[in-house]
């Protein structure tokens, strides 16, 4: 499941289509990546993996990334943590993120 929103788009800070590394890089190992090591990843491998860890986190929370403003703060949000904590995890990041903005988020 792909999502386009602006917080996916902008998470891909850490952009083309690369099956082989999207179909080796399954949730289980995805959701132990830093964003030092996402950001490492193709642009493409980057939304790939951005967009499958913030839509667990999504349905997990309730919510659903809206595409507009709010799904662009969510993404400037999680940019910021990464550059701040290069180290953390980045379903921490994003999970941390959709928390904050948890009350302008529309609910599922």
């Amino acid at each position: 499941m792909r999502a386009t929103t602006p917080l996916l788009a902008a998470v891909a800070l850490l952009g083309s289509w690369t099956p082989t590394i999207a179909q080796n890089l399954d949730f289980e190992r995805s959701v132990y990546m830093t964003c030092r090591e996402a950001h490492a990843l193709e642009p493409g491998a980057r939304r790939n993996v951005a967009a499958l860890l913030a839509e667990h986190a999504a349905r997990h929370r309730g919510v659903v990334i809206p595409n507009d403003e709010r799904g662009g703060q969510l993404a400037m949000l999680v940019r910021g943590g990464c550059t701040m904590a290069p180290d953390a995890y980045l379903f921490a990041v994003i999970d941390r993120a959709l928390l904050a903005e948890l009350p302008r988020l529309p609910r599922r």
